[in-house]
């Protein structure tokens, strides 16, 4: 059953101190949901509260921050407990608690890809365990998983981020056919590059990368609310015309897609080579 009013509603969002998490937190917010902020980082808990009620003070909907690592299985467990015993129910859960650095994989090291699947991939997984009881129970609710473009396409040094982001797609959808006919939705964010503090890079990666942000934290906020009153299971997010593209030839070919995109590449890597050669000849 699709969740069409968000109005008394309880939701609870991970990486809720900044960009997708707290714009979706706002948004819900203002709708009448009661909304419960979970993040590492406590200070910014705090602030981000501060913002959304701040926001609309005769809104009726109330806010819970509750410092959490979503690493750490017992303190997911112990967010999910206290919503459920604060507001009675948990109707929504949002995970967009995330990281994204990047950078070549023979400089990446196993213990920086082990704390990015921890984080992307693991935290995802630990907020379905502990929310799933109960939801079961009022076989009724929705997740939301933060996946990204970089879940459907091959990015170049983006290796672990790409790891992390395929396995939360293919986590959502082995969940939602398991899931399916018990009342709980299940939809999965795919966004290109959005003004958040996790897409600014190194000056030499971003331009490797070839970065162009395109979207608002707001902006994909306001999408996740529309796709989940819509019951949608895949929300893309792509208004770059490159990464448009490519996702159209990804689907209709992988193979050629790969192709074209290593040899896009390859070019930026030779002509940032030249530039830095130039540069250090001119010193």
């Amino acid at each position: 059953m699709a969740l069409t009013n968000f109005a008394g509603t309880v939701a609870v969002i991970t990486g809720g101190a900044s960009g997708i998490g707290l714009a979706t937190a706002k948004a819900l917010h203002t709708k009448g949901a009661h909304v419960v902020l979970a993040d590492i980082n406590a200070p910014g808990l705090l602030q981000a509260k501060d913002q959304i009620l701040q926001q609309d003070p005769t809104v009726a909907g109330q806010v819970l921050t509750i410092p959490t690592d979503v690493t750490i299985e017992s303190q997911v467990s112990e967010l999910m407990q206290q919503a459920s015993v604060t507001f009675g129910r948990i109707d929504l859960v949002v995970t967009c608690a995330g990281i994204g650095n990047g950078g070549p994989i023979d400089t990446f090291t196993a213990s920086e890809m082990q704390t990015m699947m921890n984080i992307n991939f693991m935290g995802a997984y630990h907020c379905v365990q502990a929310a799933l009881p109960t939801m079961r129970q009022q076989q009724s609710g929705h997740f939301v998983f933060l996946s990204s473009v970089a879940g459907k396409l091959g990015v170049p040094l983006l290796s672990a981020y790409c790891a992390s982001k395929w396995a939360v797609r293919g986590f959502s959808s082995a969940l939602r056919v398991e899931l399916y006919g018990t009342g709980i939705g299940i939809t999965t964010v795919y966004p290109a590059w959005v003004d958040t503090p996790m897409i600014h890079q190194e000056a030499d990666v971003a331009q490797l990368m070839s970065i162009e942000v395109l979207l608002t934290p707001d902006q994909v906020a306001f999408e996740i609310l529309q796709a989940v009153i819509e019951d949608r299971s895949d929300l893309t997010l792509a208004p770059n015309p490159e990464i448009s593209f490519i996702l159209q030839v990804y689907k209709d070919d992988p193979d050629k897609a790969e192709i074209m995109a290593g040899k896009s590449y390859r070019e930026r890597v030779i002509r940032f080579t030249q530039q830095q050669a130039a540069q250090r000849s001119q010193q």
